[in-house]
């Protein structure tokens, strides 16, 4: 998705929306603007997005195309200001990584932004995780659930309060389906939490793809995201084998540094990760064998300083000169260009923490 050179986006919104905007950056009712790519000019809804980003200074857009109806076959992109990664790359290498791998990931792209005229900089296009998303991949229809916050944790118990939760749909919004489609996400909850082992191994393979959620923990394990295993994710249901599959989302806290963009110790994440259907998984000897193989493949093949190093190179080498025209990251255009020796070490590091603590899969 990525092109040799950022793409200009001109981003116009009628000043007294911008107002409205600032005004109460929490609300997510869109205002109406324009957006213009390569000349062509697409009449757009766009909002401010994410949570405690809302807050920094560069601003996070979410857009949805009204006229015409799409734009490169989404009706809606998500525009990240990656302002606490000193790269602006992690997001990207980290979905980028997860595809790599096996895993259903939303594509992305860096593009340079300009706001009413306005320098805004370097920005990540997201993909959103929609009916789009699957039909460009020629999948079928289901429904998809965002995990929108900590109690989307696999649990019968909040990760918030530690309370039983009233609801199984607690820290989840359907993105697409029917009301009806609830059921599959609440009895697949219900039974991940209620089944005993043996009952467990047979059952689960009858609603989650568990290969698949195998290697997406491999990815969430390695890039070390610590937030990924209860939040950061979406949840597909295929609409022809019935499994739910599980898509990674927002993973600029990955290769090094946290959600603060500090660094972050190689071995803060475990191997064996966290939450409960995680733990339910490791806990049958065929699954955690089957985790220990995946995790082998990757440590072999694409998590490697070798594999990453030259991915890295080329992000940086295309978003380099549009850092240099971002008012809120050319001031720190040095201390960019020691992040892709930090990744490297960081890719070291992680993979010697994981060789040394193999054996608790065994």
């Amino acid at each position: 998705m990525q092109g040799k050179s950022l793409l200009n986006y001109q981003l116009y919104i009628h000043p007294k929306d911008i107002i409205d905007l600032k005004k109460d950056i929490w609300n997510d009712e869109p205002v109406p603007g324009m957006l213009t790519v390569n000349k062509k000019k697409y009449d757009i809804d766009v909002v401010y997005r994410g949570s405690h980003i809302r807050k920094f200074q560069k601003k996070s857009y979410f857009i949805s195309f009204y006229k015409p109806k799409s734009y490169c076959g989404s009706k809606e992109i998500h525009l990240n200001a990656e302002y606490k990664d000193p790269s602006l790359i992690r997001n990207k290498l980290s979905l980028d990584f997860f595809s790599e791998i096996g895993v259903l990931a939303p594509q992305s792209r860096h593009i340079f932004l300009e706001l009413n005229g306005r320098k805004e900089g370097v920005y990540l296009e997201l993909e959103s995780v929609d009916e789009k998303f699957l039909s460009k991949r020629n999948l079928p229809n289901g429904p998809i659930f965002y995990a929108v916050d900590g109690d989307a944790n696999f649990s019968l118990l909040s990760d918030l309060d530690k309370e039983t939760k009233k609801s199984l749909e607690l820290g989840y919004e359907r993105k697409l389906g029917e009301e009806q489609d609830d059921f599959y996400l609440h009895e697949m909850i219900f039974k991940i939490n209620t089944l005993l082992n043996l009952e467990f191994e047979k059952e689960i393979i009858y609603y989650m793809d568990v290969g698949k959620y195998l290697r997406w923990l491999t990815g969430v394990v390695l890039t070390q995201n610590y937030d990924g295993f209860v939040h950061n994710y979406a949840l597909y249901r295929n609409g022809d084998t019935g499994l739910f599959e599980i898509i990674p989302w927002d993973y600029d806290a990955t290769w090094g540094r946290d959600v603060n963009g500090k660094e972050m110790d190689a071995e803060y994440v475990r191997i064996e990760g966290f939450n409960t259907l995680t733990a339910r998984l490791l806990n049958i000897d065929s699954f955690r064998k089957m985790y220990k193989n995946i995790l082998l493949q990757t440590l072999d093949n694409q998590f490697s300083v070798d594999f990453i190093k030259p991915r890295v190179e080329n992000l940086f080498s295309l978003i380099q000169p549009g850092v240099e025209k971002d008012p809120y990251k050319k001031e720190s255009l040095e201390k960019m260009q020691k992040e892709p020796e930090l990744i490297y070490r960081f890719i070291q590091s992680r993979r010697e923490h994981i060789q040394e603590n193999l054996y608790k899969l065994d």
